[in-house]
């Protein structure tokens, strides 16, 4: 112990000589590793005195600590020195090109959301959306359903837990509440699309829990069904690019509109691989009509003196269609492999300024 502060300059001398970290590191070592002279020393503290053992270690934990602070001080210059001197020497070449970046991808629901604005905005539809969560009325009643309709049956519908059968709450299984809304609280004329998600209890290959709708309304005094079928004719030509591409309207029945039809567009189905266009085969694609009169009463406008047409579509299953996508889950599964090989670039997006 009589060395110790001998021992302690020298520890405290090797540090400040130090001219880089490896360098302060051996002197760390010596004086504090665990054979070095300050721990050897605390080794033989064992054989003295009770008294001369507090004595001593309290002298040895005052060495160690002020070589440990000298140390950390002496390491952080080096540090900064190290780091200048680096900084001195390399430069960045700005003639390099830069690194490639990441680029994300839109997701085709919401390109064919994008089209889907674009070209009906071009026809002077607006864009109105509601609240995922309905009540009864505007999902069912409004709309002419029927109390027995299998729509309203807990195997086909999502609903919230309620008080009774008449006050629960629904997951909408379509858009048309919102056209319902509008037509309550818009005085004629009306010219709207509804696009957003839906609910229903269903999951397979072309069938989502949750999936996308777009519906259409136009109301005013002078529509008819000549007027719903040139609509529709545009827009699918004009959504899959095929100026020529043949409609055809079936009659069919939906409780909110009379009368009622489903579109089918022509394709082509050889070998194996559909075509979208001229072809002998036909593909139902979406449902319209002209709006049921108590429709137009329930929301409170004159039957008598309005009229107009309604349809609606899936948009996952135009999408599908459209892109050669085989499997509506697909589009949920979050592969981002699935998004790179679908997806499309940001600017690559229609909208009514950089048109389709």
């Amino acid at each position: 112990m009589e060395n110790l502060e001998q021992l302690q300059r020298q520890a405290l001398e090797r540090v400040e000589a130090a001219e880089n970290v490896e360098a302060l590191e051996a002197a760390r070592v010596r004086a504090l590793g665990k054979k070095g002279e300050i721990t050897q020393l605390m080794k033989t503290l064992g054989g003295l005195s009770p008294d001369e053992r507090r004595a001593a270690g309290q002298a040895l934990n005052r060495a160690k600590d002020k070589i440990a602070v000298a140390i950390e001080a002496r390491r952080e210059l080096l540090e900064a020195a190290a780091l200048e001197a680096r900084l001195a020497t390399e430069s960045i070449d700005v003639t390099l090109p830069a690194r490639p970046g990441i680029v994300g991808r839109i997701h085709p629901i919401s390109q064919t959301l994008e089209e889907l604005v674009a070209i009906f905005g071009e026809m002077g539809f607006s864009v109105a959306e509601g609240p995922h969560i309905e009540d009864d009325f505007h999902n069912f009643t409004a709309l002419n359903i029927p109390p027995d309709h299998p729509a309203r049956q807990e195997h086909d519908t999502f609903y919230m837990p309620g008080d009774g059968e008449d006050d629960r709450k629904v997951l909408r299984t379509h858009t048309s509440p919102v056209q319902i809304r509008t037509m309550q609280t818009t005085e004629p004329p009306i010219r709207i699309i509804v696009p957003g998600r839906t609910f229903r209890a269903d999951h397979d290959a072309t069938h989502s829990p949750m999936f996308h709708q777009v519906e259409g309304l136009v109301i005013d005094e002078a529509t008819h069904m000549g007027h719903l079928k040139g609509t529709l004719t545009d827009f699918c030509r004009a959504y899959f690019g095929v100026d020529d591409l043949p409609l055809r309207f079936r009659p069919s029945f939906f409780p909110f509109t009379e009368p009622s039809a489903e579109v089918d567009i022509g394709c082509s189905k050889e070998g194996g691989q559909l075509k979208i266009g001229a072809g002998s085969d036909w593909l139902e694609i979406l449902g319209c009509g002209m709006v049921h009169p108590k429709v137009l009463e329930n929301c409170g406008i004159d039957s008598t003196k309005y009229q107009g047409y309604a349809f609606g579509m899936g948009i996952e299953r135009i999408t599908m269609l459209k892109y050669g996508i085989p499997d509506l889950r697909f589009f949920y599964d979050s592969d981002l492999r699935w998004l790179r090989h679908f997806g499309f670039p940001p600017l690559e997006v229609p909208s009514l300024v950089r048109g389709m």
